[in-house]
């Protein structure tokens, strides 16, 4: 296998542009376009190798650079004895990538030739498409994707818009694995097109860190309660119930296993019907209840309800000065204006971040990750953009994805954990942009201990397990 080139940043999500100003800084400092295409394409070929484990392979090779990995690719296999069958769906169109189609001297066939294969390696086109594939090319990437058991895509499936993670054309294939070039892109993490990826792999050529990129969701380092700790210092979070308090008591049930030293139910209201026997629960108005300044956090909108009293208890919350955690309801109720220069995380679903985005005049017609930027740098607030591709986005306009989770986390009452473990950590950490890395952290690892099927209930339960696995 080719020499590594150890990239600073494994973590950086890179848009098209970024990517290329980032080659462009490696052709600078003197490695070549052709010599960038030997390390993707060797180190790309070597995941391709192991997974055939000799079996026939297929590469189907576009005009532009991507194809060319693919032709580095091709030879690569075929100097390793691999029996392979290069596509060449159009003639190379780039110097580099002439260069490589010239070193080949394997088995070449046009567009419309019956291959089949035991390994598909798609490099038609790479991460800087923004039209849709020709009707005679879509309908070749299909022809060769059925007759072929197993599907790699170099860098991004072809179709695919790598910074919005928008499908170009209907009905593309899926695919069982994705090698990422040099560094990852939005599209790896963002739907519809990360759920047709399958599994992810970096291949490393050695671009530099990049300021500005976007960065991949890592596991959180934390650490045990210092030797002297007590409740209060680890941290008291206060939960506001509401017109359906069992959402707060499930909120409460996974923030008590997330690191708060002190949960406590903040009842204005009636007391909900059970509670854990560790989970304290006050009566009385909320103003009064949250005066004796111990509070480190607090959680507001899970089964808050939307009328005028929940409207009053938001107010109080948000004037409190104590950092919090804003979901469900409180997010459908929040203003301009009703944001003090207390520390928050807001956490939307796609539905209540529209509702936010009316609210506070967003356009909304943008991708994922810029949505959530314009969203935190509207109202100063930690944005967690919850679904199927989660991300992180804080109001200084950094970017974090996380990502796949298990598709068991469709389940009602998965935010309620979410926002009730965002919450712990708030209060354990005092900040918001840490709390919300480290509470979508654990939220996902809980889903995959819990394995499929689970209860929300059985999710909350989960997180401890989660734990467990960031502090070793």
């Amino acid at each position: 296998m080719p020499q590594p080139h150890p990239n600073p940043d494994p973590s950086q999500i890179l848009t098209v542009a970024q990517m290329r100003a980032a080659e462009q800084a490696l052709i600078d400092d003197g490695t070549d376009v052709v010599a960038l295409m030997e390390r993707a394409g060797q180190g790309a070929g070597e995941w391709v190798r192991r997974i055939a484990a000799g079996r026939p392979v297929t590469v189907l090779c576009g005009p532009g650079n991507n194809g060319g990995d693919g032709w580095v690719i091709a030879r690569f296999l075929a100097e390793r004895g691999v029996a392979v069958t290069v596509v060449e769906a159009m003639a190379p169109g780039t110097d580099a990538a002439r260069h490589a189609r010239s070193l080949f001297a394997g088995r070449v066939v046009g567009p419309d030739a019956q291959t089949t294969g035991a390994i598909l390696a798609d490099c038609l086109f790479g991460s800087g498409l923004s039209r849709p594939l020709a009707a005679d090319d879509t309908a070749m990437l299909r022809r060769l994707a059925s007759s072929h058991p197993y599907r790699i895509a170099i860098d991004v499936p072809s179709g695919v818009d790598s910074d919005s993670g928008a499908s170009l054309n209907d009905e593309l294939p899926t695919f069982d694995l994705t090698l990422a070039l040099g560094a990852w892109k939005p599209a790896h993490f963002t739907m519809p097109a990360s759920v047709t990826m399958g599994a992810l792999r970096l291949v490393d050529i050695g671009v530099a860190a990049a300021s500005g990129a976007a960065r991949l969701l890592a596991k959180p380092r934390l650490a045990a309660p210092a030797a002297d700790a007590h409740k209060y210092r680890r941290g008291l979070l206060g939960i506001v119930g509401g017109a359906m308090p069992g959402a707060a008591v499930l909120a409460a049930t996974a923030a008590l296993r997330a690191g708060a030293g002190y949960v406590q139910l903040l009842c204005p209201d009636d007391a909900p019907p059970a509670v854990p026997p560790e989970l304290v629960v006050r009566h009385g108005p909320l103003g009064a209840q949250l005066e004796d300044g111990r509070h480190a956090a607090l959680l507001i909108g899970p089964g808050l309800g939307r009328d005028e009293r929940s409207g009053a208890k938001l107010r109080t919350a948000l004037d409190a000065g104590v950092p919090l955690v804003l979901d469900a309801d409180a997010l459908v109720l929040l203003r301009p204006g009703m944001m003090r220069e207390s520390a928050a995380v807001l956490t939307p679903h796609e539905g209540e971040m529209q509702v936010l985005e009316r609210q506070f005049a967003l356009s909304g017609h943008a991708s994922r990750g810029d949505r959530a930027s314009a969203l935190a740098a509207a109202t100063g607030a930690v944005v967690i953009l919850k679904g199927p591709d989660s991300m992180i986005a804080t109001p200084q306009g950094a970017v974090t994805m996380a990502p796949r989770a298990s598709s068991w986390l469709s389940v009602a009452g998965s935010g309620d954990v979410l926002a009730g473990t965002v919450a712990s950590r708030l209060a354990v950490t005092r900040d918001p942009a840490r709390a919300a890395h480290e509470g979508l952290w654990l939220h996902g690892a809980a889903a995959r201990l819990a394995g499929p099927a689970f209860t929300s209930g059985m999710l909350a339960e989960a997180i401890r397990g989660a734990m467990v696995e960031a502090l070793a």
